[in-house]
């Protein structure tokens, strides 16, 4: 059987059918629409094979707009908007069965000298070795794994590990504030191209972000009250890393209100030094709404 991490490294492998023209498959899946973090990492390959591949990834801004239908081949567009001395910058869309359902731009700059510091990491967690997979929570809660989630934990790509344990009913989640943080790193390795690294790490940036919008409302892991949807997502890359090691993402949400979380994720490796900033905001309905 093939390795999730391999599988999510042929995900990422496009297929180049015009100059600025790429296309990415869509597993077929039990899913209602397409991961909003596959689209993310595709679109963000698409923009890096136009390059000249010696400038990181510096930054990249990126809107939902429709729902995608898995299983359906997606065509990104890229557009060669700037090759500057020191900046480049391309725009990418989506497009699934003929309409728009995803755009992103990304800038790749060439590292220069400057300044460099960072605010220390908000809380001490346990290292990732001291903390039960999310399976092993799940088993220990339910006794059992439910077939549903050992189907979705042969597929995942990346390992997830919670720094805090789960909770499962209402009386948990009374006064939690919306803030999170989980361990995570792909499980297998995905090789030395830094832009596979960094379009891997755009991909598991969508994994559990927004759920910090939800702490104080519903149980992460218990029954879900609400429809959740990513609307737009921004990431700033400000060090090298590989998305195969573990590194810590902090979440936290400033903010709900008017059918929207606003949620903010910092990515740390395990010296604590800032690798990622992340910023995303999600679309909340009510189901049955």
């Amino acid at each position: 059987m093939t390795n999730p991490a391999e599988k999510l490294v042929d995900l990422l492998d496009l297929e180049q059918i015009e100059v600025n023209i790429f296309r990415g498959r869509s597993p077929q899946e039990s899913l209602q629409r397409v991961f909003g973090g596959q689209v993310a990492g595709q679109a963000l390959v698409a923009a890096g094979r136009t390059t000249e591949g010696d400038r990181p990834v510096h930054s990249l801004h990126a809107y939902f707009l429709r729902p995608g239908r898995p299983g359906v081949p997606i065509v990104y567009q890229v557009e060669r908007v700037r090759d500057g001395r020191s900046f480049t910058t391309r725009r990418v869309v989506a497009v699934q069965q003929g309409r728009t359902i995803f755009n992103l731009t990304a800038s790749f700059h060439k590292p220069e000298p400057g300044f460099d510091h960072q605010l220390p990491l908000r809380r001490v967690v346990p290292d990732p070795e001291e903390l039960p997979t999310v399976a092993e929570e799940v088993r220990e809660a339910l006794h059992d794994l439910p077939e549903s989630l050992e189907r979705m934990a042969r597929r995942m790509p990346f390992e997830i590990r919670y720094a805090d344990r789960l909770r499962w009913t209402p009386d948990e989640i009374e006064g939690a504030e919306p803030r999170s943080a989980v361990w995570m790193r792909a499980v297998g390795p995905l090789g030395d191209d830094p832009l596979v690294h960094t379009c891997a790490l755009t991909y598991a940036s969508d994994m559990t972000l927004l759920d910090a919008v939800r702490i104080p409302v519903e149980p992460l892991w218990g029954p879900r009250g609400f429809d959740m949807a990513s609307l737009d997502h921004a990431m700033w890359f400000h060090r090298p890393f590989r998305a195969d090691e573990w590194f810590l993402y902090d979440q936290e949400s400033p903010i709900a209100t008017g059918g929207r979380g606003l949620a903010r994720g910092r990515i740390y490796d395990r010296e604590g030094r800032l690798l990622v900033s992340v910023v995303q905001e999600g679309l909340f309905r009510k189901l049955g709404d």
